[in-house]
């Protein structure tokens, strides 16, 4: 990871022309949104194929692809790739929580990428492709270190190795360029290495055949 001695300087104006509205949504990418939305920020390489999984999942508002986690402020895309501003890109996911919840987004983070590569999606190589949840409220980071605990439990059974994914409360998310949002709509036959990765995220409700059943992974809020 680079150094805040070594991080490009960036700019102190944010990215111009992103676009108001969503392409495939049709509400604002910006806001305002509807009074209660919450925002999570999730980053699993590529940010292309990865806001596609959140547009298409039931309840989400809309969302966005940027930066964040890192040093540089308003970064281009261009920069982030050098490996030198420290973000990785991301997708911000606003939501409203009567319709969905952080722990069903997460499911799908969980179950489309690679968590156990750090640095690295595929053929992806760099810190910008880093696997990250980033949170804005207390339930999502009770939801992001539940699921990752459950999903270690599923990776481990399988054989595969340790989670490498960051969890750190959000920090300023920089929105990416207009031709970076909603990439893969305007551009299907666009690049996206994201997928099932054949492995299930268990959230909910156990089964009654498992021990402890009847207990979410979340833990009791009382």
């Amino acid at each position: 990871m680079v150094s805040p001695d070594e991080a490009l300087p960036g700019r102190s104006t944010p990215m111009e022309h992103v676009p108001a509205t969503h392409a495939v949504l049709g509400t604002p990418l910006k806001g305002p949104w509807p009074d209660g939305t919450q925002v999570l920020y999730v980053a699993m390489g590529c940010f292309w194929g990865a806001e596609r999984f959140f547009w298409q999942a039931p309840g989400v508002v809309t969302t966005a692809v940027g930066y964040i986690g890192g040093i540089t402020p308003n970064p281009t895309y261009e920069e982030t790739c050098t490996g030198r501003t420290g973000h990785t890109e991301a997708v911000l996911i606003a939501y409203d929580p009567k319709q969905t919840d952080a722990e069903h987004l997460l499911k799908i983070f969980w179950e489309n990428h690679d968590s156990t590569t750090k640095y690295r999606q595929g053929n992806d190589v760099g810190t910008q492709y880093r696997s990250a949840i980033y949170w804005t409220t207390p339930e999502q980071e009770a939801a992001a270190k539940a699921t990752r605990a459950a999903f270690q439990q599923v990776l481990t059974e399988h054989g595969h190795g340790e989670i490498s994914t960051e969890l750190a409360p959000a920090g300023e998310f920089y929105y990416a360029e207009a031709y970076h949002q909603q990439y893969l709509h305007k551009n299907p036959g666009g690049y996206c290495n994201h997928g099932p990765n054949g492995l299930t995220c268990p959230i909910g409700l156990l089964r009654q055949d498992e021990v402890p059943s009847q207990q979410s992974v979340l833990p009791p809020t009382t």
